[in-house]
């Protein structure tokens, strides 16, 4: 089975690399066919939640933690 990776991306989304699934809180998988790589919304503020739209480039939102 092939490895997942999930990079935070500064300013950014989190973005999925790998076979992942998403789920919604109901257990509905989100259809993901085709798409290798993708990104999760991190500012709160996409209107395709839960995947980012771009929005964190003008809504302010800011993070760049690093690993500890």
């Amino acid at each position: 089975m092939a490895d997942v990776t999930i990079t935070c991306r500064p300013n950014g989304p989190f973005l999925v690399s790998g076979p992942a699934r998403v789920l919604d809180h109901e257990g509905n998988e989100f259809n993901l066919t085709g798409k290798e790589t993708f990104a999760l919304c991190r500012c709160g503020q996409s209107a395709n939640r839960p995947f980012c739209d771009g929005t964190h480039k003008t809504c302010g939102f800011e993070a760049t933690e690093p690993a500890r």
